[in-house]
């Protein structure tokens, strides 16, 4: 079993930045991908990146790349997302999801861990 904590979200300006942080528990993360999907009112789950814990490699949803990034720090079994220049559609609940794969994987259904989520709002 892996547990998922995120934190980091709350009400921003458009233009501003957040850094989201999810802390992993329950068991070695070597062997799995962890990555941050988003979900809007009315809207799909949405993978907005993801992380190979082992060695690092990254992947970013079609419309990500350049204003997100993410990362992971192996000592503190934490994974990041930093968010620049948000903008009012970035608006949404962000999850932390794992699989026990090394392939990064877009849909939300290949993930069998799922954090709480937290709440991302940007005002105009």
């Amino acid at each position: 079993q892996v547990q998922l904590v995120e934190s980091g979200g709350g009400l921003v300006q458009a233009g501003g930045s957040l850094r989201l942080t999810c802390a992993a528990s329950g068991r070695t993360l070597s062997t799995y991908v962890m990555s941050w999907f988003r979900q809007a009112p009315g809207k799909e789950r949405e993978f907005v990146a993801g992380i190979r814990w082992s060695e690092g490699n990254t992947v970013y949803g079609a419309s990500m790349k350049g204003r997100f990034t993410i990362s992971r720090d192996n000592a503190k079994n934490t994974v990041y997302l930093q968010v620049n220049s948000l903008e009012p559609e970035d608006t949404a609940v962000y999850y932390c999801a794992a699989r026990r794969q090394i392939v990064i994987h877009t849909s939300p259904r290949e993930y069998e861990y799922w954090g709480q989520g937290t709440q991302v709002t940007v005002s105009s």
